[in-house]
């Protein structure tokens, strides 16, 4: 009998997605794994157990975790689940340890070897493992659906005899992955897209998906961005130039989506109250970064706030989520991706290389300590989360800045590459 992976159902009522699909559960099965998938895991993701049983999967129940070699999850587990699992267990997942430093420890303490995903290092190498980039794609998509849904009007301009539908004006900040797709399926809807981001480079992206770039383009802006591609910050003259350029331009939007999420930080504030209240009445905005404190003063998370101006401000948790049956499908080959570099192909068992780039980046516990050297003291000392960066910033970088000197700036770590929900 070989390893065995064991595929949960998700306990979190808010996470529908699941971390196999009937695809991959075949592919787990040709390396040589004995894959178990707890009764009803996929049903939120419109995968039933006999997708699964047809595939090669023993359909189980929670207690066999027990025996797993391996335990595939989307969220991190619970005291409550890791009490069940064999110590010595490779446990894969979107772990979120930031701010939660007596989960990582808990790890430690249950002796599993737990893998965080969304720290896969963004190399050639690992795209297809890139769980980020998966969910936030699906997530910029969602977002524009949301707005749509809740401006209950047409997106495209319409042209008929009993007059003209003007095209909605949708207004995108923060340029990643989510930004960008966001940006795409708003020009598809037929609407007026333009979008925002400090980096000089996002200015083509934008472009060549049709949209229209809007920034302070001044001589600053041009050398805003360091040889590696990082961004550098910006001054505060700068800033005060942007902010003011951005709240003009907010007053006139329908839709505004903002994708500002930055791992291990508090959600950047983007769009300031003044802003909000600026905007018509009907209009509306999509916080992607909700879960981390938000890009939109007055955003709460899991619902739609109306404010006074008649302003709609959706705060929707786990926007993958809200489409899980395309996000667990992308969300498991990213996880069988990377499990299958575990593997030994000749003897068709877990063999963990520890020296491996891409272990070294996501392993969070390992023989019951904690290894990831951004949470190795976890246990001793509790993770303080720096403070929220102001709204006046943009999507601007996070990291912590030493006082640039008036020379010519130093190109800085890849650290301070700004990042959207991506």
């Amino acid at each position: 009998m070989g390893q065995t992976v064991f595929i949960p159902r998700e306990l979190d009522a808010n996470e529908p997605r699941v971390a196999a699909s009937p695809d991959t559960v075949k592919r787990l099965a040709a390396l040589g794994f004995d894959v178990i998938v707890e009764a009803g895991a996929g049903l939120k993701s419109r995968i039933i157990d006999a997708d699964y049983a047809s595939a090669g999967a023993a359909i189980g129940k929670v207690s066999d975790v027990a025996k797993a070699d391996v335990v595939l999850k989307v969220r991190r587990p619970d005291n409550a689940e890791l009490k069940s699992y064999k110590p010595g267990a490779a446990v894969i997942a979107i772990m979120d340890p930031y701010g939660n430093d007596a989960a990582v420890a808990a790890f430690a303490k249950a002796g599993v070897t737990a893998f965080s995903m969304e720290f896969m290092p963004r190399i050639t190498r690992a795209q297809s493992m890139d769980v980020l980039s998966s969910q936030a794609n699906l997530a910029g998509y969602q977002a524009v659906i949301d707005g749509a849904s809740e401006y209950d009007r047409a997106l495209p301009m319409m042209m008929t005899a009993a007059g003209t539908v003007p095209a909605a004006k949708v207004f995108i900040m923060g340029v990643g992955v989510a930004g960008l797709q966001a940006i795409a399926t708003a020009r598809r809807l037929g609407a007026v897209v333009t979008a925002t981001d400090v980096r000089p480079a996002a200015k083509e992206q934008v472009a060549s998906l049709g949209a229209k770039f809007l920034a302070v383009e001044d001589e600053e802006f041009k050398a805003a961005e360091t040889a590696g591609g990082y961004a550098k910050e910006m001054s505060k003259e700068y800033q005060a130039k942007q902010a003011a350029l951005t709240s003009e331009h907010i007053a006139k939007q329908d839709i505004v989506i903002t994708t500002a999420l930055i791992p291990g930080r508090p959600a950047p504030k983007l769009v300031s109250a003044a802003m909000v209240a600026s905007m018509k009445p009907g209009s509306v905005l999509v916080d992607l970064a909700v879960e981390r404190g938000g890009n939109v003063e007055g955003a709460v998370p899991g619902q739609v706030v109306t404010t006074a101006n008649g302003v709609k401000i959706v705060g929707h948790l786990n926007v993958p989520g809200r489409i899980a049956a395309s996000a667990s499908l992308l969300y498991a080959r990213n996880l069988f991706a990377f499990l299958e570099t575990l593997v030994d192909k000749a003897t068709k068992t877990l063999a963990i290389n520890r020296d491996d780039d891409l272990v070294k980046a996501t392993m969070l516990t390992d023989g019951g300590k904690i290894v990831h050297p951004a949470f190795i003291k976890a246990d001793q000392q509790p993770h303080v989360e720096p403070a929220a960066i102001p709204a006046k910033t943009m999507v601007a970088d996070a990291s912590p800045k030493k006082a640039a000197p008036k020379k010519a700036a130093a190109p800085k770590s890849p650290s301070s590459k700004p990042k959207g929900i991506a």
